[in-house]
């Protein structure tokens, strides 16, 4: 398959970065460029239109929209919820999991326009470069990977200033705080966050807290994925999902701010808003802990944090994770029932649940009560045998120690 060496492919938000890549490329360098913008579920149908125009008006050859929602839940969202998966016990990985599926539609369309390049927009101080680079020199090795931004080292008002030269039109007003939305969550990042104190101000929030009334929800799993809030049944878990973002996000449920460590080695702090990701979380791990045994919730804690450090990094395609999914699906099979939720200004609560499948069962005895399945003898048996290593061990340390002294 011949690649043109003078078409490249852009993966375009409509911003000020990717616009200055269409006009630096197409005017310095003389390529033409097919941007594609990859929705993760951060944009509205107007919006898409907007970028599209815009594109076209700066010179690109082709513009492709993706809707990846769907794709992006069942490839990564869907074994975040199975793996209850917060970055550092905070951050739902909003960002992270966004860039990835975005570098694997951007690669496979660079194969579909037979491209002899392809172009990010990302600076040089972030973790996206790497996600991007990664996940272009496996999936498309031996295509260049061209980064204006990040090489030419340009500052905002270089950008705009070149921009504007060209007569180029857009909002250059940067707003006091940079946002990225998609399905799983809302990243905020502004003045506040660039310094290790401080919390985002209410109004810098996208979704403001106007309710105040307590509202009780009802989240029903099926096989661990979340199919219907309050009866209200969806065609697809992602649809279910930003369902309960519109119900939660006004109360001003799930903002944080996550301090991380960048994959190259610096600490960054973050806010973020993710109400849906975040009940989703607690709610799906307390039906977990009904259904599960010991050992199931023990295992899947240490790989689920192991693959949310790995997602965040970038490695999606390290086999090791498709071992790791086959795992959190395997576990799922029984993780169905009703999570009871309720919702409050800034917090929430989970009531209980409803399963089939729930190992609380009073068949069995109740904690703390007599049981009905084993007598005081059996326990008192089992106690002895259940230590018995460990009580071998200390006598013979205290011998040995006792002969040691002597």
């Amino acid at each position: 398959m011949s690649h043109s060496s003078k078409s490249v492919v852009l993966g375009f938000s409509g911003g000020l970065d990717t616009s200055f890549c269409v006009k630096y490329l197409t005017e310095e360098k003389g390529y033409d460029v097919h941007s594609i913008l990859v929705n993760t579920g951060g944009f509205s149908k107007e919006e898409l239109e907007q970028v599209e125009a815009h594109a076209y008006k700066l010179g690109v050859t082709s513009h492709t929209t993706v809707d990846a929602v769907v794709d992006y839940y069942e490839r990564i969202i869907k074994y975040l919820v199975f793996g209850n998966v917060l970055k550092n016990n905070t951050y739902p990985l909003s960002v992270s999991a966004e860039r990835l599926i975005q570098a694997l539609h951007i690669a496979e369309h660079v194969t579909a326009k037979e491209a002899g390049a392809v172009v990010h927009g990302s600076t040089g101080a972030g973790n996206d470069q790497v996600r991007f680079d990664m996940v272009f020199n496996i999936m498309i090795p031996g295509i260049e990977i061209i980064t204006p931004i990040r090489d030419l080292k340009l500052s905002r008002e270089e950008e705009i200033e070149y921009l504007q030269s060209r007569g180029v039109e857009m909002n250059f007003e940067k707003s006091a705080y940079s946002i990225n939305k998609g399905l799983w969550g809302t990243s905020v990042g502004g003045k506040e966050t660039l310094t290790s104190k401080g919390m985002l101000p209410e109004e810098a929030w996208p979704t403001q807290a106007t309710e105040t009334e307590p509202l009780e929800v009802k989240l029903h799993f099926k096989k661990g994925e979340l199919d219907s809030v309050d009866d209200k049944k969806f065609d697809h878990p992602s649809e279910a999902i930003q369902y309960l973002q519109k119900l939660a996000g006004p109360y001003g449920i799930g903002r944080d701010i996550h301090v991380g460590d960048t994959i190259i080695g610096i600490k960054g702090r973050v806010g973020f808003e993710a109400a849906a990701p975040v009940i989703i979380l607690k709610a799906h791990h307390a039906l977990e802990k009904h259904v599960l045994t010991k050992q199931q919730l023990n295992w899947k804690d240490q790989l689920s944090m192991f693959y949310g450090n790995q997602l965040h990094e970038g490695q999606i395609l390290d086999p090791v994770m498709r071992d790791i999914e086959t795992f959190f699906e395997s576990s799922q099979s029984h993780v169905t029932g009703d999570v009871f939720v309720q919702l409050l200004p800034y917090r929430f609560q989970i009531i209980g649940i409803e399963s089939k499948y729930d190992l609380m069962s009073a068949k069995f005895g109740k904690y703390g009560e007599m049981n009905n399945s084993w007598t005081g003898d059996d326990v008192r048996g089992f106690s002895k045998i259940f230590g018995n290593q460990t009580s071998i061990y200390y006598q013979v340390k205290d011998e040995a120690d006792a002969k040691h002294h002597h």
